[in-house]
Order: C-alpha cells, then sequence, then structure tokens
C-alpha cells in the first residue's frame, strides 16, 4: 500500500505492500534507532527493517506453512522453514517496489531520506513534492509497474518448475503476492499509488494540486469504508475461492479484523494527505520578517528589570545581548526570563539567561516557506536572530510563534 503522509507535522500513517511518502514541509525524523535495523543503502538511501516486520514475517510463516501443510504434507515441520523463506522473499519484492519509487524519485532531482519496511509493507521516505503532475504520474506508477513485472518474472519460472514442488508453491506464492500487491496499490485513492496517480490526472485536469489530492483523498476515505465492509463480505460469502462451509468463527473475526486494520491505514493516510496538502498551500505565508518579534539590544550585564523596562517602552517583546560594539553575541531566552521571579529581575543580569549565538541561529529575514523550515530545522533551537541582508538585527524569532502559524495554516481552509 502506498502512503502520502505524512505526520502532519508529526503525523504518520502506515503504509501497505509499498508505497511512496513525499514529506515535503514537515519536520524531519531522526534516523536513528526509530528507524529500526538498517540494512543497507541502495543508491545511497538507508533501508530500515521496523521491528513490526518481524511480527508480520512470523504471522505470515504461520499462516503459509499452514497452507503448504495442505498442499505439501510430506515436509513436515520443514515446511516453516520455508514459510520464512517465503516471507522474506516477499518482502523482498517489496523492497524492489520501494526502490523503484526512489529511483525515479532521484531522478527527478527529488531526495529520499529512507525507506522503511514496516507492518503491512514499506514506504519510501521522499522529501519534496514533484513539481509537475507529469512526473507525481510517474513516481507514484513504477511502484505497481515492477510488482506486476515481478510476477511476470515469477509466472516465468513457475514454467521451468515441476508445480507440485517447493519450488512451484513458492514460485506461485510470491507471483500472486506481487499481483496482489500491484492491484491494490493501483486503487485510485489516496494514500495509495493509484491514489496518487488520480491525484497528478486531476492536477493535469484543473491546474491545481490541491484539487488532485482532495478528489483523491475523498475517493481513499471512500474505499477504507468499501475495504472495511467488503473484505468480511467477499470472505463469507466465498466470493474469493474459498469454500464457505470451511469458513469459521476465527476466521470470520480475523478478517473483520483485518479489514478494519487496512480501511484505518487508508483512512488516515488520506486525511493526513489532505492536512499535509493544506499545509503547503500556506506555507508561503510563513515569513520570517512578518513572524519575527521586536527586539532591543542590551549589554550583558544590563540587569533583566531594565533590559524589560526597556524593551516595553520600545515596544518590544525579545532581548538581544551585544558587546561593545553594538555585534550580537546571544539571546535571551522567553523561558529563562518567564522563570525568574519579578522581586529578582534586578538582581538578575541578562548574560546569565542568554544563549550564545551561533551562526546557525541566524535567519535571513527574507526567509519564508520551505526555505525557512529548512533553516530552522539544520540548527533546533527556541529562539533566532532575524537580520536583513546588509546584517542589521531585526528581531528575533520564536519557535513557539513558528508553530503557532504552522496550527492556524493548518486550520485554514484551502482555497
Amino acid at each position: 500500500m502506498d502512503e502520502d503522509d505524512t505526520s502532519g507535522e508529526r503525523e504518520r500513517a502506515q503504509s501497505g505492500a509499498g508505497g511512496t511518502d513525499p514529506e515535503g514541509s514537515k519536520p524531519r525524523r531522526s534516523d536513528g534507532p526509530g528507524g529500526g535495523i538498517l540494512m543497507g543503502r541502495p543508491f545511497g538511501v538507508p533501508v530500515y527493517v521496523a521491528p513490526s516486520w518481524f511480527i508480520v514475517a512470523a504471522l505470515i510463516t504461520w499462516v503459509f506453512g499452514g497452507q503448504l501443510d495442505r498442499v505439501l504434507p510430506e515436509l513436515g515441520g520443514t515446511r516453516y522453514l520455508v514459510s520464512l523463506f517465503f516471507a522474506v522473499a516477499f518482502y523482498a519484492s517489496v523492497l524492489v517496489h520501494e526502490l523503484a519509487h526512489t529511483v525515479a524519485a532521484l531522478r527527478f532531482k527529488l531526495p529520499v531520506r529512507r525507506i522503511q519496511l514496516q507492518f503491512f509493507g514499506g514506504v519510501s521516505e521522499i522529501e519534496k513534492e514533484s513539481e509537475t503532475p507529469g512526473r507525481e504520474f510517474v513516481l507514484a506508477f513504477v511502484g505497481p509497474l515492477l510488482s506486476l513485472v515481478l510476477a511476470g518474472l515469477f509466472y516465468l519460472g513457475m514454467q521451468a518448475v515441476e508445480p507440485g514442488t517447493v519450488p512451484g508453491v513458492l514460485l506461485a506464492g510470491l507471483m500472486i503476492s506481487n499481483l496482489i500487491v500491484a492491484a491494490f496499490n493501483l486503487l485510485p485513492g489516496l494514500p495509495l499509488d493509484g491514489g496518487r496517480m488520480l491525484r497528478a490526472v486531476v492536477w493535469k485536469i484543473t491546474g491545481k494540486p490541491m484539487s488532485g489530492t482532495v478528489a483523491a483523498a475523498w475517493v481513499g476515505r471512500a474505499l477504507a469504508v468499501a475495504v472495511l465492509i467488503g473484505l468480511p463480505l467477499l470472505t463469507h460469502t466465498g466470493a474469493l475461492g474459498n469454500a464457505t462451509e470451511d469458513i469459521g468463527g476465527m476466521e470470520t473475526v480475523t478478517d473483520a479484523l483485518l479489514a478494519a486494520i487496512l480501511a484505518a491505514i487508508i483512512w488516515t493516510g488520506a486525511g493526513n494527505s489532505l492536512r499535509m496538502a493544506r499545509l503547503r498551500e500556506h506555507l508561503p505565508e510563513l515569513e520570517a520578517r512578518t513572524l519575527t518579534r521586536r527586539a532591543v539590544p542590551v549589554e550583558s550585564d544590563t540587569p533583566l528589570s531594565e533590559a524589560l523596562r526597556r524593551a516595553n517602552e520600545a515596544g518590544a517583546r525579545a532581548l538581544v545581548v551585544v558587546d561593545g560594539h553594538g555585534d550580537p553575541t546571544a539571546l535571551v531566552r522567553e523561558t529563562a526570563i518567564v522563570g525568574v521571579p519579578e522581586h529578582r529581575r534586578p538582581w538578575v543580569a541578562v548574560s546569565g539567561l542568554a544563549q550564545e549565538l551561533t551562526d546557525g541561529m541566524k535567519v535571513s529575514a527574507e526567509l519564508a516557506g520551505e526555505a525557512l523550515l529548512d533553516k530552522l530545522r539544520a540548527s533546533p533551537a527556541t529562539e533566532y536572530l532575524v537580520v536583513e541582508e546588509s546584517g542589521e538585527i531585526y528581531g528575533v524569532l520564536s519557535t513557539a510563534d513558528v508553530e503557532r502559524a504552522f496550527v492556524a495554516a493548518m486550520a485554514r481552509p484551502a482555497s
């Protein structure tokens, strides 16, 4: 299953059998242990296996082992080793699906932060959106296309082996699983690959990427409802080829649980896509100049009470510590000011409440949108010094103000 998250600012939908995650403007997460176990770096992109993968691999091993017991009963306990091989081979197919997205993204000069194999499949974390609907369509389509190619290769392999043997059963299982991956991902609703293809088509017709996102996201929500109701119904009626007399209470509960999980993933992913699209549309409104607080310069030995008096007189809301030449050296932290009781402020110098200014904490007043966010991500801090192109102090930018602007942007309706 494909994904177009996006973890709002922190939110994230699980991906299914394969997908992409154009991160666009959201803050980057750590590539550390939270990413899982690092397996390699094909094309320079790290591939992680999430801990949830081992749960799914065990489940696939158990389920496929039961099927092997009916088809090849002579295997005995060895069937679980064969089943484990199938689980690994299936996720290798998912990795190929993800690598197709990754190679296409790199070809379009879109940075890919990582690939993660996880519960219900994998996701390619692409850090920027496609610039054109054509590239968006290609980027989404290559994943299912590679899954179809793999299904064809496994079908050709089946012709070279006996159907009742272990290789024959494995190749048949991999062919069917890749067909399912391709078909599921081609469903025309976000966060699936087919949803991104639909988004590209609507974007091309209307000229508005937001219109494409809205259309594909609502189709995705409709698909979620269809999966929730339809999958257990199809299984119960035997429409998927299973005999109705073999369907017991446990199978019914399992199918309903699986349908609920898939529906939740699709519904959440569609909602995340809408939120991120709304954020991207309003992203250019986030300008360092308009979000900056007016600041007054004070020397390091200035008492806090005197510094605040000067700020109030000037109508400023921030303090910048300067040296004898008037050059900025530090920023007085707002949280530190709040922590000083009013009766102690005449005896506390601003230098004791200041954070030393680094090059990463200097922000151009002209920065806006994604460029501004990239700058803040590169050097995390609570306050930043905003300067004009000439180097003159413009004011102080608070991370809290930027976060509030994000919340407001997310809440505003899209045009």
